[in-house]
């Protein structure tokens, strides 16, 4: 069969397509091309130009390839989201269901240490979080190692508001026992539990030369206590224990009497600031009774009332060794103190202080406290701070005052006295050469109180320290206080702040100022409303006396510009290029 040249079986696909099959169903062996009867009826096209069948061609090809790729794809890709879907859902499940596991290259003691309770921190006030990792973790061993080097070496240490905790006090306590020059060391304010004073067993027992140990500011409580008093029972070096404000109730009190009963070293113990009520101020009246070496005891801030001072008292007619007692803020009341002085009396010691101030004493309790303070011949300082005795009370101290010549420092401030009540105790220093130091602040005397002061400090007394703040003096009792100050000897430290001096009070210190002898070293106007002019006069003295001994102004809380505080400036500069003397003036 032949054909023209302008006509081709590739002219139609299905031609091709016939022909192909036609190919395939002839047996092999045959070798040779039998044709369909049924292809010879069949019209064939016209074959196109060269270019034309070469795109027809090309595209038909492309459709065939990409038929069997998208049935693929159809087939693969429900298959592969479905996959894709499980897997994030599995992922999920697993991060909420499953923990996390613990990945750690250190040492198992190391990872131990790492993950028991809250991280330490250098910081002040912070605590490392553990999410921090590894960097933190290192960067407080170094610092932990820096403490210890100071715990192993120095004669003195101050670690008090590093915040280390209960596992800083662990790492800290056996450098501690290595130190053998070491006598005074403060962990204070650490955040110490009971479970970080543990750290002490083994250490301050073979430690023989500490002296001074301060706990202050941790919540230990209780529980702290009785650890550390099992610790310190048979420990026959250290003579200070500091407690104040470690959460201590009458347990831990009890705990504490009961190793004073054993430890013969002790000397003063601060117990100020806890929660030791009446029971707690029995069981250290009862270790007293047995204790010889005591010779302070701090129970301030405290809730021990008058049947607490009542224990307290009879224990002190037998004891011997006590010289101090600080009782300050335990609402003991007249009743209290009543008691506590008839225990005193009978006291066979020598007792050099006592702190009964903020008590709630009235004129009442000043005479039970007058009454002692006649018989008393070792007393050197009384603090009756913050009661209420009025100018009665006032009058019955100095009554007493007249017979004692022993008492060297007298609180009075903050009890209601009076012109009268000043007036009483400013004749006693007249005659009275012992008494050096009376705090008077927060008495409304008034300037009539300043004048009769005055009157006696004038030329009479010993008093070196004089505290008048918050008296209500005024302008005119700056006057008086200042015309005594232009021949007294004696005053060194004199404090007039909040009187309300203004500039005209200013006015007349600076004249005495001027001609002011070498006594007075201090001086205290804060909180008195003067503005620049009362600062110029000031200025003008300090340069006008080239004697001047004072070297300390406080003149903070006043109504001073720049410009004021500039001629205060010059003033102290001007003295120092004079007499090489420095003048410090607090703004």
């Amino acid at each position: 069969m032949s054909f023209a040249s302008t006509l081709s079986l590739y002219s139609h696909p299905q031609a091709r397509h016939h022909r192909l099959q036609s190919t395939a169903a002839t047996p092999a062996g045959l070798g040779q091309f039998v044709p369909v009867p049924r292809r010879r009826r069949r019209s064939f096209l016209v074959k196109a130009s060269s270019t034309s069948r070469r795109v027809y061609h090309q595209s038909q090809q492309d459709n065939a390839i990409v038929a069997p790729v998208k049935q693929i794809a159809n087939f693969v890709a429900p298959f592969a989201v479905f996959f894709a879907v499980t897997f994030v859902i599995w992922k999920l499940v697993e991060k909420v269901l499953v923990p996390a596991p613990k990945q750690s290259k250190t040492s198992p003691g190391e990872s131990q240490s790492a993950s028991q309770g809250v991280k330490w921190s250098f910081g002040s006030g912070t605590n490392l979080l553990s999410q921090f990792g590894t960097k933190i973790d290192r960067q407080s061993k170094l610092k932990l190692n820096e403490f210890a080097q100071e715990l192993r070496s120095l004669p003195s240490i101050d670690m008090s508001g590093r915040n280390f905790g209960d596992e800083g006090m662990f790492f800290l306590a056996e450098s501690l026992a290595f130190n053998r020059i070491v006598e005074d060391v403060s962990f204070a304010a650490n955040g110490i539990t009971a479970a970080g004073l543990r750290a002490f067993d083994g250490v301050l027992q073979s430690n023989i030369t500490l002296k001074t140990l301060d706990l202050s500011g941790n919540p230990v409580g209780d529980e702290g206590a009785k650890c550390l008093c099992d610790i310190l029972a048979h420990n026959s070096s250290i003579e200070k224990l500091q407690l104040n404000s470690t959460d201590l109730g009458d347990e831990g009190a009890k705990a504490i009497a009961e190793m004073l009963k054993k430890n013969s070293s002790l000397r003063v113990l601060e117990l100020n600031n806890n929660m030791i009520e009446y029971s707690g101020f029995t069981s250290l009246a009862g270790a007293l009774l047995e204790n010889n070496s005591i010779r302070n005891i701090h129970l301030n801030g405290n809730y021990g009332g008058a049947l607490g001072a009542n224990a307290l008292a009879k224990a002190l007619e037998r004891n011997k060794s006590l010289r101090e007692l600080h009782l300050h803020g335990n609402a003991i009341g007249d009743e209290g103190v009543r008691s506590l002085m008839v225990g005193l009396s009978s006291h066979k010691g020598k007792l050099s202080l006592l702190d009964i101030g903020n008590n709630s004493l009235t004129a009442k309790g000043a005479l039970h406290v007058s009454e002692y303070v006649k018989k008393s011949k070792s007393l050197l300082w009384l603090n009756i701070y913050m009661n209420d005795i009025g100018d009665e009370g006032a009058e019955k101290i100095a009554d007493a005052l007249k017979e004692n010549r022993s008492i060297t420092a007298l609180d009075l401030g903050g009890n209601n006295i009076h012109a009268g009540g000043v007036s009483a105790i400013a004749r006693v220093l007249k005659d009275n050469l012992v008494i050096t130091t009376l705090e008077l602040s927060y008495n409304p005397i008034g300037p009539d109180g300043a004048k009769a002061l005055a009157e006696v400090i004038k030329f009479h007394g010993n008093i070196k320290t004089l505290k008048l703040g918050w008296c209500q003096i005024g302008a005119k009792g700056a006057e008086f206080i200042a015309d005594a100050l232009k021949y007294n000897t004696t005053i060194s430290i004199l404090d007039l702040r909040a009187n309300g001096l203004r500039d005209e009070g200013a006015l007349c210190l600076a004249r005495s100022l001027k001609v002011v002898n070498e006594a007075l070293t201090s001086l205290d106007l804060g909180f008195n409303e003067i503005r620049d002019d009362g600062a110029f006069a000031i200025a003008q003295a300090l340069k006008s006396n080239e004697d001047i001994a004072v070297t300390s102004i406080n003149i903070a809380s006043n109504f001073l510009t720049k410009f004021g505080q500039s001629a205060l400036d010059d003033a102290r500069d001007h003295v120092y290029e004079m007499t090489e003397k420095e003048i410090n003036i607090f703004f």
